[in-house]
């Protein structure tokens, strides 16, 4: 077990949890303002997705996240902003023709995905390793798209997070690793579990994919809803470090919706407390990534 684990704290996601809680932010102020109390609650590293403030819609409207973005930097709040870039991925076939987008697509280019990465340049941004099915859609990403979207980010200066949902997800990472499509060393993952019709929320299911990273791997790992909490205390026990949030989880207890996202995170540093163990800074998180 690492005597420092790192926090990452994911804000809101792109699914609909909006109807569900209350406290899943949605603006721009309201994301960054979550940011901000989540950082000071223990987390070195957010995870960003924007939405439609309209709405509640997920959005990759580049003026989102720059807005966000801009209001987090101003707060002087110290903390690691991880932007996705997950989103652009979702497939549903048409019910006539499943050649073409059917309604609740968001399929977008390479380029196009990671437009808000190389304009903001935070310093991590999240690359997903592989197509899953993904509740009632498909989440796709083809090793070239992957490819592409890799060499563009690392060009602009910023880490990828390889997110890894399932085995074959890591294979590919690893591939990708040796063959310089990706050139970060070490590499840094975030292990996935819970998503449904991927590897499940369970100890088992964590100790294989952390069995199959390369040996100089970083790692995280969250789960998803009721696997929140129980997944952070494996990760901990097993030296990785952990993620929690609005995006994953919506409950602080059991029957509990979480207030904040920041009620998430000191659960966590309570659970990593009670194993011994002891929450990285901002400043130790960044060291250890090798961050600028």
């Amino acid at each position: 077990m690492s005597d420092a684990t790192i926090i990452c704290c994911a804000l809101t996601g792109g699914g609909d949890t909006v109807g569900k809680s209350r406290a899943v932010p949605v603006t721009p102020e309201e994301i960054a303002s979550s940011a901000i109390g989540a950082a000071r609650a223990g987390a070195a590293i957010v995870h960003i997705h924007v939405r439609d403030p309209a709405t509640g819609k997920p959005s990759m409207a580049p003026e989102h996240y720059r807005e966000t973005v801009e209001r987090i930097r101003a707060s002087g709040v110290d903390v690691v902003i991880n932007l996705t870039t997950g989103a652009g991925g979702r497939f549903v076939p048409d019910a006539e023709d499943p050649m073409r987008m059917g309604k609740g697509s968001t399929l977008s280019t390479p380029a196009r995905r990671v437009e808000h990465v190389l304009e903001l340049k935070p310093e991590i941004c999240s690359l997903d390793m592989g197509t899953i099915n993904m509740g009632d859609f498909v989440f796709v990403n083809t090793p070239g798209q992957i490819a592409e979207m890799a060499s563009a980010i690392e060009a602009a200066g910023v880490v990828p997070e390889l997110e890894v949902f399932e085995a074959g997800h890591i294979m590919l990472a690893r591939h990708m690793l040796e063959t310089g499509a990706i050139r970060r060393h070490p590499p840094l993952f975030q292990i996935c579990l819970g998503v449904r019709w991927a590897q499940p929320a369970t100890v088992e299911a964590m100790a294989y994919m952390r069995s199959l990273l390369p040996a100089d791997a970083i790692w995280f790992a969250f789960g998803v809803g009721p696997g929140q909490f129980p997944m952070v205390r494996e990760a901990v026990r097993l030296g990785g470090n952990v993620r929690v949030g609005l995006e994953d989880n919506l409950y602080l207890d059991r029957g509990v919706l979480a207030p904040d996202n920041a009620s998430l995170v000191a659960r966590a540093v309570r659970e990593i407390a009670e194993l011994g163990g002891r929450v990285a800074s901002v400043a130790e998180a960044r060291t250890r990534l090798g961050l600028a």
